[in-house]
């Protein structure tokens, strides 16, 4: 009984094959005059990328005793950009003071702006930096901060 099943598959799959567009044969042509050429012209598009791998830092800031505190916040970032990035540091609380130092060597350049600071990579790269933040509170008598600095990043 399996027999004459058989011969029909292999009939129905032969016509299924007919009737399918032949998507592998290429295309040919024969030139009998002039000169014939090829060129391949191959573009690889890399996207742009800037991306915080890490931004590290205390949720809260511990008690402050005499008004001043200081935490460690690190940065890592990735970037393609041929121009490079900056990223911004703003006050997101109410301080007295506020002040930002980074090792020299860390290939970023820290400088101040009227809402906090810029830290910038003027090249594509992988960047780790630690940012040594000092803050003073308005109020001395507060028992904790949340984390009071703002982080956003652009391209240059």
């Amino acid at each position: 009984m399996n027999t004459p099943k058989r011969p029909l598959f292999a009939a129905l799959l032969a016509s299924a094959m007919l009737l399918a567009p032949a998507t592998g044969i290429g295309e040919s042509a024969m030139v009998t005059q002039g000169k014939s050429s090829a060129s391949l012209d191959f573009r690889i598009i890399i996207p742009p990328i800037m991306r915080v791998l890490e931004n590290s830092h205390p949720r809260q800031l511990d008690a402050f005793s005499d008004g001043e505190t200081s935490a460690q916040q690190r940065l890592v970032v990735v970037s393609n950009m041929k121009r490079g990035f900056c990223v911004s540091l703003r006050r997101a609380a109410d301080l007295s003071t506020w002040e930002v130092q980074t090792a020299p060597q860390s290939g970023l350049e820290l400088s101040p702006a009227a809402d906090g600071y810029h830290l910038c990579g003027t090249r594509p790269g992988r960047y780790t930096v630690v940012l040594e933040h000092r803050f003073g509170a308005r109020n001395s008598n507060a028992n904790a901060l949340h984390w009071p600095v703002q982080t956003d990043i652009s391209a240059i």
